[in-house]
């Protein structure tokens, strides 16, 4: 409402038109604040959080020098992914309005997400569960990280710490290890991107360095820093990569996306070159223990060649004393083999002699005679059960025929008994089932006479 130009006094009766009441006024200025902030974005920390029994919250969102009443209603506060507490810090999204009960300004939330690095924090967990959903975390799909490699690549900055603490374990460990370094940015908006570029580099150029494995890492630092190790695309492009990687971001609590993508995890850029390179001191006592193994090998070789030499020594003879222990081992074995033969031709002969007696004992004639015998045995068995079986069925026959006749019907009729039968032959056992003027037959033990019904009594009172 415009109030008009004048000098005169605002009070007078012919002002009293331009008087508000104070709901109106409050719905004024609601109108005009909501029309002219429809939506804004505040950051700044909880203060004075309220959740009544209703679902609603009432807060206070405050900064060093100024502070703003803030409600959410349940219909929005439901889709807060946080828990809100006093002190935390947060961005929220909103249009300004007046409480026109009280006449307080406030600020009306739509949405609400956490700051700095509460916001990282959350979207941090949703990609890893949406990556850990598609299966880029699978055991089933990570590569071997072997402990020796003749050439590794690592990805990271060149003037950062990491690489100087990966190039100096692997000089101490195992020198002889080739080492590229793929330069990149590992933090800022850029970072992400560089890392992508410089894995997909290696591979493509991995048959010609004849690189083997990748080092990705950096030091550690605040969520913030580490961000770029938590992008989509660098977690894909280590997933999609031929070479295996081992992942070494940060100190020992810092765990990233890239972590948990990658082949291996190192918690830190020096134990990723502790993993990934032998300890040449190793190599030293291995081969110290092969040289002293070679030369005992050597010695023992040598002390047993001495020693057949002197036996061979003493086993020599003079030729006249080898002719006669020959010629006495010629006659030893003459007379063992005349001895053999003895017995060889006794013992076929012995054979030959069991061979005539089983031939005899085993002769056709013999073999027919015990075959009749064992028919003739066989025949007499065979009539004795016949005649028993026959005796048996008859006895049984006669007992089942005299069961029958003693509950044929055909006797019962021969008592002077008769069964009546109606016209399609059903057996009549109720005076309810003809009716006069119907034609029954009666079954007699000799023929049949067939009757027309005049009456028909029930036995029932």
């Amino acid at each position: 409402m415009q109030y008009p130009d004048t000098h005169g006094n605002p009070f007078d009766k012919e002002n009293s038109g331009n008087i508000l009441s104070v709901s109106s006024l409050n719905r004024m200025a609601r109108s005009l604040l909501e029309s002219h902030f429809p939506a804004v974005i505040v950051e700044g920390e909880i203060s004075n959080l309220a959740i009544p029994s209703s679902g609603h919250w009432y807060l206070t969102l405050k900064d060093k020098s100024a502070q703003i009443r803030c409600a959410m209603f349940v219909n929005r506060n439901r889709m807060v992914r946080f828990k809100p507490e006093n002190g935390k810090q947060i961005i929220i999204r909103g249009r300004l309005s007046i409480y026109e009960g009280r006449g307080d300004y406030q600020l009306l939330v739509d949405g609400m997400e956490e700051a700095g690095a509460g916001a990282l924090q959350r979207a941090f967990e949703e990609l890893k569960a949406k990556l850990l959903g598609e299966g880029l975390f699978a055991e089933q799909a990570k590569q071997p990280v072997l402990s020796r490699y003749e050439h590794i690549g690592v990805i990271t900055s060149p003037t950062g710490a990491a690489i100087q603490d990966i190039l100096s374990v692997f000089s101490r460990r195992f020198p002889a290890t080739r080492i590229t370094l793929f330069p990149v940015a590992v933090q800022g908006k850029d970072a992400a991107v560089e890392i992508v570029k410089a894995i997909e580099l290696a591979n493509r150029h991995a048959a010609k360095l004849n690189l083997q494995a990748l080092i990705v890492g950096r030091g550690g630092g605040s969520l913030e820093d580490l961000q770029a190790f938590n992008e989509e695309s660098v977690a894909r492009a280590i997933y999609a990569s031929d070479l295996a990687i081992c992942s070494a971001v940060g100190h020992e609590v810092d765990f990233t996306i890239a972590d948990f993508v990658a082949d291996l995890r190192a918690p830190t850029p020096s134990a990723a070159a502790e993993l990934m390179s032998p300890d040449q001191q190793d190599y030293f006592e291995l081969l110290l223990g092969y040289q002293t193994q070679f030369q005992n090998t050597i010695r023992q070789s040598v002390q047993r060649a001495r020693q057949q030499l002197l036996w061979l020594i003493k086993q020599l003879k003079h030729p006249d004393r080898r002719l006669q222990e020959q010629a006495q081992n010629l006659d030893r074995l003459d007379i063992r083999m005349r001895r053999a033969m003895r017995e060889s031709i006794g013992s076929q002969k012995a054979e030959l002699t069991q061979l005539r007696r089983s031939l005899l004992a085993s002769s056709p004639g013999q073999k027919l005679q015990h075959s009749q015998l064992q028919l003739s045995n066989s025949l007499k068995r065979l009539k004795q059960a016949i005649q028993a079986l026959s005796a048996a069925r008859q006895s049984s026959l006669g007992v089942l025929s005299r069961s029958l006749n003693a509950v044929s019907p055909l006797n019962t009729l021969a008592r002077g008994y008769s069964i009546t039968y109606d016209e399609s032959e059903k057996v009549i056992r109720n005076s309810d089932e003809v009716k006069v003027g119907s034609k029954i037959i009666s079954k007699l033990d000799k023929g049949r006479i067939t009757s027309t019904i005049e009456s028909v009594t029930s036995d029932e009172p």
